[in-house]
């Protein structure tokens, strides 16, 4: 698809950077007037098939040589998906205006505090109307698995555009804040030109079970423990730790927070008001080690498996909390696509050890924060667009979401199915698609952002399934051959060491061709020898490792 034309006059243009086609790194950047409204500034959390890679991040290029042009960023609410490209960001301008709840703000501020940004943050509520630039938002109130989440709308000179950022309609949340349903019902009579509607749970049918409903399966637990509770959940999980919290008060247990992410999220929720915490049920994790095992409970980090945090750490005995038979473990969060092996090792670790792992499949102890496909059926038939956009999910959940627009009325050539980097122009009052712009994956390992490419990726791939081999060669420079037999080095080869020495034939028989034939530049033989020893390794063993030649000039 072709670079888009410029921008009629009095258009919108609306580019996703990330989320559509994955679950993550949801970034979308609109258009108006020569300037940029970015919703939305997430990570993706990376698969086995990238080993090394920390954070995956949307690719900022499009708008890198633009960064003046942005006069804001708004931030639906505050998971890792949303905001955890926000630092990346900023450091290309650290002066752009982060918008968001309050309870968003607060967790951005404290990752930027780690990256030693000072932000410039503007505290919205729902039901608040805000100007940037020729961007006029207001924000509605929706309900999610995390306190303060937002919807916005955005008016300008071209049309409405409602982005609902991630939602459900939980009709009994436990902060008793609901999805805003008269707001979208009076935007939808206004007329709404766009609509960016959140797709993870489009394939689910029905309506998502209220948080409410999870009380019963966690009570039993706390109540039916023998001995220690180990919770592991998302650190933002704000709503999750509230229910876990009574239920370790209600049976007599203290607490304690485990992993830096969730020691710090959790400060940060209790001092704003958002988690309440008795008096003297949390307590240092020294302490609660001092406690019989029956009356300790910790919440940790680690429900998806990462390999460093601390539910994980625990499962290959490389924590200070050591699982032992009795212990009860509860994964109270769902399984994210792509991380399900990863979880199941961990499952598999703490069961090694003799811990009772309760977790979604034999035991109701989640429930999605996305709206079911009867939700959003119901939101379409009140919000009644012009165009639909489906975001935030696999292609697999976009599809179903357009299917459910098209069955509420919207016309099937005004639902628009994109992938990341898409644009879709809203001009004259119709939406359509006029390009693409680039929007692959940023890696960041380690310090380093951007330097990880598919090529390294792929050499990291062989390097863990095939091994390396290191062929080290002094040339005589007279004859251009080999003065004596090479020596070899191999790591993570099968077959080993000694087999190696079965490849010498056919690199003595390539720089002996090569010396006929006048080659004597290094560069030239390094390469004949490692095509000569890669050869032979798949021809012998059906292998393709990695192989570094060294030459040494006698």
């Amino acid at each position: 698809m072709q670079r888009p034309p410029r921008l009629p006059k009095g258009g919108l243009r609306v580019v996703a950077l990330g989320g559509l086609g994955e679950i993550g790194r949801n970034m979308t950047v609109l258009e108006h007037d020569g300037k940029l409204l970015i919703v939305d500034c997430g990570v993706l959390f990376p698969e086995e098939h990238q080993p090394g890679v920390d954070l995956i991040l949307p690719d900022f290029g499009w708008i890198k040589d633009r960064l003046r042009d942005v006069v804001a960023v708004v931030l639906t609410h505050g998971h890792e998906d949303h905001i955890g490209a926000v630092p990346y960001l900023l450091k290309e301008r650290a002066d752009i205006p982060l918008v968001g709840s309050r309870l968003t703000l607060a967790l951005v501020a404290a990752k930027l505090e780690e990256h030693r940004i000072s932000p410039r943050l503007v505290e919205v509520k729902e039901g608040d109307r805000r100007g940037f630039g020729p961007f006029d938002c207001e924000f509605v109130a929706v309900n999610h698995s995390i306190p303060d989440a937002l919807a916005v709308a955005v008016r300008t000179a071209a049309g409405l555009v409602v982005a609902t950022g991630d939602f459900k309609m939980d009709q009994f949340p436990l902060d008793r804040r609901l999805t805003d349903l008269r707001a979208l019902a009076r935007l939808g009579e206004e007329g709404v030109d766009l609509f960016l509607t959140d797709s993870t749970n489009a394939e689910v049918p029905g309506f998502t079970t209220s948080e409410s409903e999870l009380v019963p399966a966690i009570e039993t637990v706390f109540r039916a423990a023998p001995r220690r509770v180990i919770v592991s959940s998302f650190a933002s999980h704000v709503h999750r730790i509230q229910q876990v919290l009574d239920a370790a008060h209600a049976h007599g247990r203290k607490v304690a927070f485990v992993g830096r992410s969730m020691v710090r999220n959790m400060g940060i929720a209790r001092e704003l008001g958002y988690l309440t915490v008795p008096d003297g049920l949390v307590m240092d994790l020294k302490q609660l080690e001092k406690l019989p095992p029956q009356k300790a409970a910790l919440i940790c980090t680690g429900s998806q498996g990462e390999p460093m945090a601390a539910l994980s750490r625990m499962a290959n005995r490389d924590h200070v909390i050591r699982i032992g038979e009795g212990d009860t473990v509860l994964l109270a969060s769902s399984l994210i696509p792509g991380n399900e092996n990863s979880v199941y090792r961990v499952i598999n670790g703490l069961a090694r050890y003799g811990a009772h792992v309760v977790h979604k499949g034999n035991a109701k102890v989640h429930v999605s924060g996305h709206a079911s496909a009867g939700e959003l059926a119901y939101v379409y038939n009140v919000v009644r667009p012009r165009h639909v956009m489906p975001v935030h999910g696999e292609w697999r959940h976009l599809k179903a979401n357009a299917d459910i627009a098209v069955r509420t009325g919207v016309a099937e050539d005004r639902v628009i199915v994109a992938d990341d980097g898409v644009v879709v122009d809203l001009v004259d009052g119709r939406a359509k698609v006029t390009g693409k712009v680039s929007a692959g994956y940023v890696y960041v390992s380690g310090t380093t952002v951007g330097n990880i490419t598919e090529a390294s990726l792929k050499d990291r791939r062989t390097l863990a399934a095939e091994g390396v081999i290191t062929v080290v060669g002094i040339l005589d420079t007279d004859t251009g051959t080999l003065a004596e037999p090479p020596d070899f080095l191999a790591r993570g080869f099968a077959p080993g060491q000694e087999a190696l020495e079965q490849s010498i034939p056919s690199i003595e028989k390539a720089l002996a061709k090569a010396a006929e034939e006048g080659v004597r530049e290094r560069e030239q033989l390094e390469d004949l020898i490692t095509r000569a020893v890669a050869q032979w390794a798949w021809r012998a063993h059906r292998l393709n490792p990695i192989v570094l030649p060294v030459i040494i000039e006698e």
